[in-house]
């Protein structure tokens, strides 16, 4: 075989479409030309890499919603190698009230307004620790459980704004 047909080993990047022109006769020490084409990516990929940079810029903003998000296979994970672990998490959902308890008497609410938000993280921390012994008890896509998950979520990130944004 020619070293001119034959084919030579050039390193290029996945994703990269290279043409390469051979030499042309009568010219020896003259180099190939050899064009690099990258591929397009697709509109799927381009959604996701706009989705991924959006998620990236607001990332303090979404903290709720990734705690959901990683609560939610927590607790099926935690069903399926130990039901009973919904039974260790139940009295956990005592803690936010006891928390409430101890500010309250440490640093008495002057105000309506700070009353009422402890009063409501007390009652959203409550909700979230119970959710999560019973999809950790029962499974987390049982029963009524994933419209509990998706409240909780919604009522997390809503308050989170709005304390990000009053400050």
């Amino acid at each position: 075989m020619s070293s001119r047909t034959r084919a030579r080993a050039v390193k290029t990047a996945a994703g990269v479409t290279t043409v390469r022109i051979p030499r042309q006769r009568g010219r020896r020490s003259a180099d190939q030309f050899m064009f690099v084409i990258p591929e397009r990516p697709t509109l799927a990929r381009l959604v996701v890499d706009g989705l991924a940079l959006l998620a990236w810029k607001h990332r303090r903003a979404l903290a709720p919603l990734a705690l959901g998000l990683l609560a939610f296979p927590t607790t099926a994970i935690l069903h399926a190698l130990a039901w009973w672990s919904g039974l260790l998490l139940a009295p956990a959902t005592v803690g936010p009230a006891l928390w409430l308890a101890i500010v309250q008497r440490r640093r008495p609410a002057k105000g309506g307004a700070v009353w009422g938000w402890r009063i409501a993280l007390a009652a959203l921390g409550t909700s979230g620790l119970a959710w999560a012994a019973s999809a950790a008890g029962f499974g987390p896509l049982a029963g009524a459980l994933e419209l509990w998950w998706l409240l909780n979520l919604i009522a997390a990130q809503t308050a989170w704004l709005i304390v990000r944004h009053t400050r």
